[in-house]
């Protein structure tokens, strides 16, 4: 999924966000891309990590079956 955003302020350390539908996004103003200013337009790709949900399920389970043995 793309969500777009437009840099609408910088406040401190923080940068906030904007998205098409309106919703605000607080963002650490070192985690923006270089020369990123107000007004830049940017966009976010936000997928699931797979792996990462794998690991945790298989996690919970090792868990589990350490509380039940």
């Amino acid at each position: 999924m793309i969500i777009n955003f437009t840099i609408d302020r910088f406040e401190a350390d923080k940068a906030v966000l904007i998205t098409d539908d309106g919703a605000a996004v607080v963002w650490p103003k070192d985690k923006l891309p270089d020369g990123a200013h107000e007004g830049s337009a940017l966009s976010f790709d936000i997928t699931e990590k797979q792996e990462r949900e794998k690991r945790d399920k298989q996690t919970a389970k090792d868990i589990l079956n350490e509380i039940i043995n």
